[in-house]
């Protein structure tokens, strides 16, 4: 008797939270238009992590250097270059060295937006809004961020803020307040 009962009493509240059901589906879904212009902005890119970035650094450095090799190398030999200048050649080699690898990065960041690189893997550099560098951004994040993290070799240690940061940026990034982000 107790069973009957149940049934009896269950039907009509079944019947109402299957036509509830059936309102909910038929009603147009309402979001703020706020949250929603928010979540597709955050949506609207993925910033590169470390790994990427390093293996994206990897590449351009085993291609400047390739690059150095093959133009430099045949000039020092045949002009003896590095004996006429003896002990100093370490000096005026960094120093070379140094600019090859910043005109690369500064002028492919800012052109490109880029280095070849970031192109391999699909990463870019911008700013907040989504745009290229300026020149001043360039210098700081190239010259500037570059220089503190290359300069004394315990600063290295430093590009691991990177993968311990939630929009992916390193000291470099933090200065120019630049991202780095893949690519769609």
């Amino acid at each position: 008797m107790e069973q009957g009962m149940i049934n009896r009493g269950s039907r009509p509240r079944r019947a109402r939270l299957l036509q509830q059901r059936k309102q909910r589906q038929e009603r147009p879904i309402q979001e703020e238009p706020v949250q929603h212009a928010e979540v597709e902005k955050e949506l609207d890119h993925y910033y590169a992590g470390f790994w990427m970035r390093l293996w994206a650094f990897t590449l351009d450095s085993l291609m400047l250097l390739s690059l150095r090799w093959l133009l430099l190398g045949p000039i020092l030999n045949l002009t003896d270059i590095r004996y006429t200048l003896g002990a100093m050649y370490g000096v005026v080699d960094f120093i070379v060295s140094a600019l090859f690898f910043f005109a690369y990065f500064a002028l492919m960041t800012k052109y490109y937006g880029a280095t070849i690189g970031k192109m391999v893997f699909g990463l870019r550099v911008v700013t907040m809004e989504g745009t290229l560098l300026s020149w001043k951004d360039v210098l700081f994040r190239e010259g500037i961020g570059r220089i503190l993290h290359q300069s004394f070799g315990l600063l290295y240690i430093l590009y691991i803020t990177i993968a311990f940061t939630s929009k992916k940026q390193g000291l470099h990034d933090m200065i120019a307040n630049s991202y780095v982000i893949h690519e769609r």
